[in-house]
This record gives structure tokens, sequence and C-alpha cells, in this order.
């Protein structure tokens, strides 16, 4: 679920609410209690995988040319990420 970003144009009061998509929106604001929110706009979070398990050219877009499932022009294929093999080996 996401987090959407509001802000009370009445008071100020600008505040976070974690909803699913479907939910309507906050109207009243929590601190004046009047109904003049507005939903921000937001960048939003990016995602991060850390750990072994992943590598930088994992979810990069392939270059013009690039058929799925290659690493490279030659059409060798990408290391397994199960097989605990490094990139370099």
């Amino acid at each position: 679920m996401p987090t959407y970003e509001y802000r009370c144009t009445a008071c100020g009061h600008a505040f976070e609410r974690f909803q699913k998509i479907n939910d309507p929106p906050v109207r009243v604001c929590p601190e004046c209690g009047e109904k003049a929110v507005e939903k921000q706009i937001s960048s939003g979070a990016g995602l991060l995988f850390k750990g072994p398990g992943f590598y930088a050219t994992d979810y990069r877009s392939p270059g013009p040319g690039a058929r799925p499932g290659t690493s490279d022009s030659e059409g060798k294929s990408k290391p397994s990420e199960s097989g605990g093999a490094t990139p370099n080996e």
C-alpha cells in the first residue's frame, strides 16, 4: 500500500496516510477539522535491492538490439542468481 501526502489549505498542516490505492482521499484535516485537504504530488520512494543475491546489472533495461535473457551481444546467458556464482567467475 502506498503512502500519500496531504496538506490542509486552511491551516497548512501537512500529513501522510498509508492507504490502499482505491481508498477515497482524505478530505477532513485531522488538525483543524476543516474540509480543505488536498493530496500532494510527490516523487515517491525508489525501490532498492540490497544483499548478496542482487547485482546492479540485474534490473537495468537492455541496450538497443539486445535480446531478453542475454547479457551481451554474443547471446551468452546471465549467471544464475540462485547458484551463488559471482559475475566475474
